[in-house]
């Protein structure tokens, strides 16, 4: 699926252009509203001029080809001119996405806060790609700010905690170390379905994580007993052969018949934040485990019960 969002080669042809063919290009994409080529114009942007710039995910140039591919339509049917938008058209696109219900199965109720973010970060990136193309100078988001969830979403998806046992039991083994890597090792399911048998020196894993960073992260009894009782499924010694969406299938197929909702692979992750915070009751350790480079990310992943400081004050 990614390969479809992401046309990563004819991204690089952009980029390859001269400054003058380059927006002359953007030029007569944006004036005639061709999403497609603006697609390659923000992801040529994303992989050679961004911050990250080849480090982006894939799954962030996804996720921004997919904002693109919402918005121009939306511009050409408001008469929003995109190079030289109104300075309201931002808001305008804003309350749109708010007011739109959500199309996920199973879902109701408008989009969730998260991803009218998401869509707003993609559009911002499409004007800094016109910037960067030298096709406009207009940032119609740069004021506008999509309210945040007033939820937690450590509450409205908490950790996977003492349904994990009974799910873990029913599991054949390779979906089962999957599920233990992202509970145990606390790894994001991507990184997960990417692990090798040569990425584990002794009690320890060498995980290539978001944004290209390396860390090394111990691996307990449970999780090491369960790698080595697998077999690599291909020369390169990977563990598993799955995309996201084949091992989600699994997982939810895993979870209902033991009874229990599927909430997805990032529920199982805080599952490990969870314990490693109640073991050590220290975000910073927790959050190095997990790889996050912020501790506020951290919080997020934890559930700290509300009476968590009730014996500290008790005494006062």
């Amino acid at each position: 699926m990614a390969g479809e969002l992401v046309p990563i080669q004819g991204a690089l042809h952009y980029a390859d252009l001269t400054d003058q063919s380059l927006r002359v290009r953007a030029v007569e994409a944006a004036a005639q509203y061709d999403t497609e080529a603006l697609v390659l114009v923000t992801l040529a942007y994303m992989t050679t001029a961004s911050r990250k710039g080849a480090r982006t995910s894939p799954k962030t140039l996804a996720a921004y080809a997919l904002a693109v591919r919402d918005f121009v339509p939306w511009a050409q049917t408001g008469g929003v001119q995109l190079l030289r938008p109104g300075k309201r058209d931002g808001s305008r696109y804003m309350a749109h996405l708010q007011r739109r219900p959500s199309e996920g199965k199973g879902k109701h109720g408008g989009l969730a806060a998260s991803t009218v973010a998401q869509y707003l970060a993609g559009v911002r990136a499409l004007y800094r790609a016109l910037h960067w193309a030298g096709a406009t100078e207009a940032q119609p988001l740069n004021d506008v700010h999509a309210p945040g969830d007033p939820t937690p979403g450590i509450v409205k998806n908490p950790p996977y905690m003492q349904e994990l046992g009974g799910v873990l039991e029913g599991c054949e083994p390779r979906l089962a170390a999957l599920l233990l890597l992202c509970s145990h090792a606390g790894l994001r399911v991507s990184e997960a379905l990417a692990v090798r048998r040569g990425d584990i020196e002794g009690q320890t894993l060498v995980v290539r994580g978001k944004g290209g960073k390396g860390r090394r992260v111990p691996l307990g009894a449970r999780v090491r007993q369960a790698l080595a009782e697998l077999s690599p499924v291909d020369t390169e010694g990977h563990f598993f052969d799955w995309d996201y969406g084949q091992a989600s299938y699994r997982a939810a197929k895993a979870f209902r018949a033991a009874g229990h909702p599927w909430r997805g692979f990032h529920a199982a992750r805080k599952h490990s934040g969870t314990r490693l915070y109640q073991a050590t009751r220290d975000f910073t350790r927790v959050g190095l485990f997990l790889g996050h480079a912020s501790v506020d990310t951290t919080r997020r992943y934890v559930a700290v019960q509300d009476d968590d400081v009730a014996q500290e004050v008790e005494h006062w």
